[in-house]
């Protein structure tokens, strides 16, 4: 049987309302938006018409199962709590929420309502990094070393919308969420973070307030090392020398990077052999469906039937509620130590916010 599901947020979520009008695991129930001209600007792009400007309405909706939630980060833990208080399974978008303050209580009632929550870490999800978790967990490469992850784009075209130029917004959070996720997944028991920013001309020029190129050092508890970089305001190398977003892998017996957006995957695996796979235009045309590769549905699909598979197993989709409360500390802490140029340890920013790491899994 199919699960039933809102869509909150119709901006990002767009990707979402392509991918469950073509999912065998969700019938799309209504969406809803602030916006009435966004809902309208929906409803004839998709021939869905179904909508709600009330948050409130699809709430009170008991046919519904599943909220998917794309509204700003600050209105997240907001509105997860009303999907939870209301029987709702949750998706949400990264980064899960934009403060710790507000983690126990989500903790709580996510506890006493014994719904699921996913958080919609997209780009695990998309075919390059599929494949390399499926090549790692299988052994091909052994053991891991280090592992390096970045996300580069020129993004100044981002600049023009208003609200990016505010104090709030964060590079830190809007964009390096994306590899640092992918280093949470292979490593997850991070215990310091060491990092510089800057502000490069080209931002300050635009009128941003905070850092667009990052560097940082992890250190996990185990004694391993990683790294993340993010740079946002500048021009990128050709796609085909230099991808947006990159994760490599070094390990005991081999190495593999996964690319993205493009489809472009390398391994040399414990026999020596060294590969490069591209997939062609039918993964394409699933991955990109419109607006070139600035909206990518087929990961929003594939992870809308990730979670469907774990809420009619009763398995745990992840990254789960306690997962994505453990990247946001390292978020925090990162934003600390650009703050203070020092080291800062993710136990004292769960300290601050009263979390023991057993709550998070940590």
């Amino acid at each position: 049987m199919k699960l039933k599901l809102g869509i909150l947020g119709l901006g990002e979520g767009r990707s979402t309302i392509s991918a469950a009008l073509a999912s065998k695991s969700y019938e799309l129930v209504t969406m809803s938006d602030l916006s009435e001209e966004a809902c309208k600007a929906r409803a004839k792009e998709f021939d869905f018409h179904h909508y709600t400007t009330n948050y409130q309405q699809m709430l009170d909706n008991k046919e519904i199962d599943v909220i998917a939630i794309y509204t700003p980060d600050h209105l997240h833990a907001e509105h997860i709590k009303q999907a939870l208080l209301h029987g709702k399974h949750v998706i949400c978008t990264k980064p899960f929420i934009d403060d710790l303050a507000k983690a126990k209580e989500l903790l709580e009632i996510s506890k006493q309502s014994g719904k699921k929550i996913f958080v919609g870490q997209s780009s695990r999800f998309f075919e390059p990094a599929k494949r390399q978790r499926k090549d790692f967990e299988e052994g091909l490469i052994g053991e891991l070393i280090t592992i390096e992850a970045q996300y580069h784009a020129d993004h100044r075209w981002f600049l023009e919308k208003g609200w990016s130029l505010k104090q709030s917004f964060k590079w830190l959070y809007g964009g390096l969420s994306h590899p640092v996720d992918f280093i949470r997944w292979y490593l997850p028991n991070i215990e310091e973070v060491m990092g510089y920013g800057m502000l490069s001309s080209n931002g300050s020029k635009a009128g941003l307030k905070n850092q667009d190129t990052m560097h940082f050092i992890f250190k996990a508890k185990d004694g391993r090392i990683a790294r993340v970089s993010g740079a946002y305001t500048g021009p990128t190398q050709p796609a085909y020398r230099d991808s947006g977003m990159s994760t490599i892998l070094r390990c005991t017996e081999g190495a593999s990077q996964a690319d993205y957006h493009e489809l472009r995957y390398a391994v040399t695996d414990k026999t020596g052999e060294e590969k490069i796979v591209v997939w062609g235009d039918a993964t394409l045309k699933h991955y990109f469906r419109f607006e070139g590769q600035s909206h990518h549905a087929g990961e929003y699909q594939n992870y809308l039937e990730y979670f469907a598979d774990s809420i009619n197993n009763n398995t745990v989709a992840y990254p789960d509620l306690k997962e994505g409360i453990g990247t946001v500390a390292l978020l925090q802490a990162m934003d600390r130590s650009l703050e203070t140029g020092l080291p800062v340890k993710i136990d004292d920013i769960l300290k601050e916010y009263n979390i023991s790491k057993e709550e998070i899994g940590l």
